[in-house]
């Protein structure tokens, strides 16, 4: 019975370990903060620019995104849909692309191998000792 109140505290032990590194809270905070960005364009295509395409194509004001009809084809919501997605993905590609501009600046600003660097003085030393031994 020990043992296997071992391994059930190993469990929890490597579990807690796992649910608390930085990675696993970052991605949980990025997902929070995803389903709130995906309310807030979910708004912004519901409430704004779907009003506006039922103006466009003449959708009855009170049946909403559902009203814009293409002949007998409904297709305001799944027309609701793609704009969402288009919006979070156009979203998602410009959050990655300042990410990668701050990593690009990271490498740039890393220090140089200090292999590379002793070899470099190494060589410089023996041409500044080769020139010296000349004159």
């Amino acid at each position: 019975m020990a043992r296997r109140n071992g391994a059930v505290g190993g469990f929890f032990r490597d579990f807690r370990e796992f649910a608390l590194k930085g990675n696993v809270v970052d991605l949980a905070v990025g997902v929070i903060i995803g389903a709130a960005f995906g309310s807030i364009v979910q708004s912004l295509v519901d409430d704004v620019i779907m009003p506006l395409i039922g103006l466009i194509f003449g959708a009855d004001p009170a049946a909403g995104i559902a009203g814009i009809k293409l002949g007998a084809i409904l297709i305001g919501n799944f027309l609701a849909a793609i704009i969402n997605f288009l919006i979070i993905a156009f979203s998602l590609y410009l959050l990655i692309k300042w990410f990668a501009s701050f990593k690009r600046k990271e490498e740039v600003d890393a220090p140089p191998d200090l292999a590379e660097v002793n070899t470099r003085l190494a060589e410089a030393v023996e041409r500044l000792t080769e020139t010296m031994e000349r004159r």
